[in-house]
């Protein structure tokens, strides 16, 4: 029986890399058995998330707007060519702080997936990232947030759910704290699963395609 070729994963991100590091992780102990990351893309030459990438042999690209004469579409068309030169088949945001417009989005349709650190409807959407999220839950005085792993559109964390994961909030959190926390007992558990339930539905539309 012929080997089944693994599904072809760009990571594209912009900070220290945390959840680019599960993935990397996840694909080194087989929970992610049908996916390789081929490709780690940052819009930030210093993100520590470049490192990551490297000391795990994984290729980099640094592809910037700046260079790109601050033009949005330069940008994207830069970020396109290379997915695509790469042939890449599943682009996994993992950090990453640029808002990607529909025309990129519909190019990779059913084929971006981003991590969002509450239980989405909740806290999210326009302005709602990273601390932020978390300052929100503790200010609405919620008693469980945690993570979402869904599909990418033009809507900021608008896409189709793909899976979710609770976290309770503890007496005297911090936005800080609870930061952590959902990463740990979240967002690190269900991102590297959502790579994987998406590259089995990526290899099977491959073999009806056929």
């Amino acid at each position: 029986m012929k080997k089944q070729r693994k599904v072809k994963v760009a990571v594209l991100v912009s900070g220290g890399g945390t959840n680019l590091q599960a993935i990397i992780d996840a694909v080194a102990a087989k929970v992610i058995k049908n996916a390789e990351i081929s490709l780690v893309i940052s819009n930030n030459a210093s993100a520590y998330a470049l490192t990551r990438a490297e000391n795990a042999g994984i290729k980099t690209a640094i592809i910037t707007k700046k260079e790109s004469d601050g033009s949005q579409e330069l940008f994207e068309d830069r970020l396109i060519e290379r997915l695509k030169n790469d042939e890449i088949e599943l682009i996994v945001l993992a950090g990453f702080m640029s808002i990607l417009s529909e025309r990129f989005t519909k190019t990779f349709e059913r084929r971006i997936i981003n991590v969002h650190p509450s239980l989405i409807p909740s806290f999210c959407g326009k302005g709602f990232y990273g601390l932020h999220v978390h300052e929100a839950a503790l200010a609405y005085g919620v008693k469980v947030t945690g993570a979402t792993v869904h599909f990418v559109n033009e809507i900021p964390d608008g896409g189709e759910i793909i899976l979710q994961k609770s976290v309770s909030v503890k007496k005297g959190e911090t936005p800080e704290s609870l930061q952590q926390r959902v990463m740990r007992q979240a967002e690190w558990i269900i991102l590297p699963r959502a790579v994987e339930l998406v590259s089995k539905e990526i290899i099977a539309n491959r073999k009806v395609s056929k």
